[in-house]
């Protein structure tokens, strides 16, 4: 029996939405620590890409709700963002939670 060959199905794509938090950590960085804002974009494109797995150590922040999680940007400071079927919200790039 032949298998079926098809187009493999494209990755979901959800609106990115930054809040101003976010917006005003990522300010932070860009003035404090340029190398830490790069990470905090390379995250932002990952999450984009693959909200559950990939770098940084995707977790769910059971607390808030099951929907919010967080990526590691260094030992001390998390990127939380929140997704839902259409858009990543991402919450805030500094301190931990």
């Amino acid at each position: 029996m032949a298998k079926k060959r098809g187009k493999p199905a494209e990755p979901r794509r959800r609106e990115a939405v930054f809040h101003l938090e976010f917006r005003e950590d990522l300010r932070h960085w860009v003035e404090a620590d340029r190398k830490l804002a790069l990470r905090v974009l390379d995250l932002v494109e990952a999450v984009l890409r693959e909200p559950f797995v990939g770098v940084g150590k995707p977790e769910p922040l059971r607390y808030l709700a099951s929907d919010v999680w967080s990526r590691r940007i260094s030992q001390e400071h998390r990127l939380v963002y929140l997704v839902s079927s259409e858009r990543v919200d991402f919450l805030q790039a500094r301190y931990h939670y």
